[in-house]
């Protein structure tokens, strides 16, 4: 009768072989925990310095309006006396046409400038004023649009280079012959809006790509955006859909977000479903995303780490 004993080492090191490659798989998650935290501080303190800077520059700009309002009363009265000592007798209510002009020209030459850090800058020409609206979302500076503004004979859009699904018909008519200043404020935020939404959907796909399922749906003014990601839960993966509608087209937070799962998925992620609907009409795409990515990294440490248990 052939002896046991001799299979025995073999045995242990096949157990010892097995235990090895647990604890290996343990130290290889904890170690992508561990660059997942590093890299989420480098992202928080990158964050932070540039809400730091936004703020720095916002304080800027409402500094430079006051200035701007308080040139702006200055050349007013700059204006009248010297109509006052050019003997020049004009009907303080009916202003004449040449003298609205000129003052326009004047006070839109003096304010160019101080009008640079809020987006918007231009230049005189022969004929009017070619304007620079520049767009930025979150301290991050995007593209510029160009307008080429005649004011003589009448105030009018010469050539532009804004996209055709802006309205500029629309606003240029409200605004555009009775105050200039307010129709590229309104221009400005229509285009700051589309900037900013256009920008959260490419950071989605360039950040996220390996949680969305099939392409990004959005239209040309990005106000509506269809997409399906996944979510990691207890017994899975499960498909999620949304659907972000942007009423207001000068918001770059959606007005409406509809998020569902798939009929098979457990009753828990019905309230995750809607949970993540309020984070997107709160938060920027992509950091609602983030915010997602990292209450599963929490569920993850819970479940290495339950508690109660011997650190």
């Amino acid at each position: 009768m052939t002896s046991a004993f001799p299979l025995l080492p073999k045995a242990w090191r096949e157990m010892e072989r097995g235990k090895s490659n647990s604890e290996d798989g343990v130290l290889a998650h904890l170690e992508r925990l561990e660059a997942q935290a590093r890299e989420l501080a480098l992202k928080q303190e990158e964050k932070e310095q540039q809400e730091e800077k936004l703020a720095g520059l916002k304080a800027r700009v409402q500094e430079l309006r006051a200035q701007r309002d308080e040139l702006r009363a200055k050349l007013e009265l700059q204006q009248k006396r010297l109509l006052e000592k050019e003997g020049v007798k004009t009907d303080p209510e009916q202003p004449s046409a040449q003298a609205v002009l000129e003052w326009k020209i004047r006070s839109t030459k003096d304010l160019l400038q101080l009008f640079y850090l809020t987006g918007i800058s231009g230049k005189l020409t022969k004929r009017g004023v070619c304007f620079c609206i520049s767009t930025a979302y979150e301290g991050t500076y995007l593209r510029s649009y160009y307008l080429d503004v005649l004011t003589k004979p009448e105030v009018q859009i010469q050539r532009h280079s804004v996209p055709t699904f802006i309205p500029l018909e629309q606003i240029a008519r409200r605004h555009l012959q009775t105050d200039i200043r307010r129709f590229l404020a309104v221009l400005s935020d229509h285009l700051n809006a589309y900037a900013g939404r256009r920008y959260q959907a490419d950071q989605l796909q360039e950040r996220f790509s390996e949680r969305l399922e099939g392409p990004l749906q959005r239209n040309s003014l990005c106000n509506l955006l269809v997409f399906h990601y996944n979510v990691s839960g207890d017994n899975g993966s499960f498909l999620f859909s949304a659907r972000l509608l942007y009423s207001d087209l000068c918001r770059s937070l959606p007005t409406e977000a509809i998020v569902s799962c798939t009929p098979n998925a457990p009753a828990e992620l019905a309230a995750m479903a809607a949970a993540h609907s309020e984070t997107f009409r709160r938060l920027a795409l992509h950091k609602a995303f983030d915010s997602f990515s990292k209450a599963e990294e929490t569920q993850d440490q819970a479940l290495i780490n339950p508690p109660g248990s011997p650190q």
